[in-house]
């Protein structure tokens, strides 16, 4: 790691707290992030971590998975489970053999990953496109009116989203894909369609779209194992279609449950 950063700094640079409790991979990180342009808070433990984020707002949280106190999954519960956290965006730091942890952290509504040992130009820039992604989406959500489908109501300029009167806790990769579904029903879009029209990524692992669909599922659906708002339209990808969901079966040749999640968990 004592490679020096040679990209200019970011336009819009922003205020980055990072969580990791090895002071030399923390300093590195921060020093790599505060040469790109950015401010840079720092915490060693998770309890701190989790009250500095909660305490001071930072546009992005870079955090480690494995940490003292808290560890850095039950961190994302906690801010994914309020108000002020929900859409923060996070890039986490996992260890190459945790795959488990990282399909968890990604369930848990984190935005990006990078895997132990990375480049810290890697992470750097890994950083900057979730914050312009962040920042692109809440610029076109404030141009953009409210959305009604059915009991489902989503505010773009609020940032908030509704099902018969109760709030969604959504992430910011949630309420995005749920805004662009609501916009484009009865239409199926493949998983590389979705990574690449809601999230703008022309790269990057498939499957984190398939979690984000269940994470939604288990947000939206009356019975998220039997989905009827969200379908997987088999060896295609999902259809969001609330007004034939409670016909969908055989007949349109889609599934829904485990048996369609391994389905739509491959290539579509």
């Amino acid at each position: 790691m004592n490679e020096s950063p040679t990209t200019p700094g970011p336009p819009c640079p922003g205020r980055i707290l990072v969580i990791d409790d090895d002071p030399t991979v923390a300093e590195v990180v921060a020093g790599y992030l505060t040469r790109a342009g950015h401010r840079v808070d720092r915490a060693a433990d998770g309890d701190r971590g989790l009250a500095l984020a909660r305490a001071h707002r930072p546009d992005l949280l870079v955090l480690d998975l494995m940490l003292p106190g808290l560890d850095g999954l039950e961190i994302l519960r906690r801010l994914r489970a309020s108000e002020d956290g929900a859409g923060l965006p996070v890039v986490m730091l996992t260890a190459k053999g945790d795959e488990a942890d990282r399909i968890l952290g990604l369930e848990l509504g984190a935005d990006d990953y990078v895997t132990k040992p990375f480049s810290p130009r890697e992470l750097v820039l890994r950083v900057e496109s979730v914050l312009r992604r962040s920042r692109a989406a809440a610029r076109a959500s404030a141009a953009d009116g409210p959305v009604v489908s059915g009991d489902i109501a989503l505010d773009p300029q609020a940032r908030r989203a509704h099902r018969g009167g109760r709030e969604l806790l959504l992430t910011l990769r949630e309420f995005d894909l749920l805004a662009f579904l609501l916009r484009h029903p009865q239409t199926v879009f493949s998983r590389r369609e979705l990574m690449e029209r809601v999230w703008g990524w022309d790269f990057g692992d498939l499957s984190t779209v398939t979690v984000h669909i269940r994470r939604l599922r288990e947000k939206i659906e009356d019975d998220p194992a039997a989905p009827v708002l969200i379908t997987t339209v088999w060896g295609v990808g999902y259809r969001y279609d609330p007004a034939t969901g409670q016909e969908t079966g055989s007949e349109t040749g889609q599934q829904s449950g485990p048996a369609a999640e391994r389905e739509g968990g491959g290539p579509a």
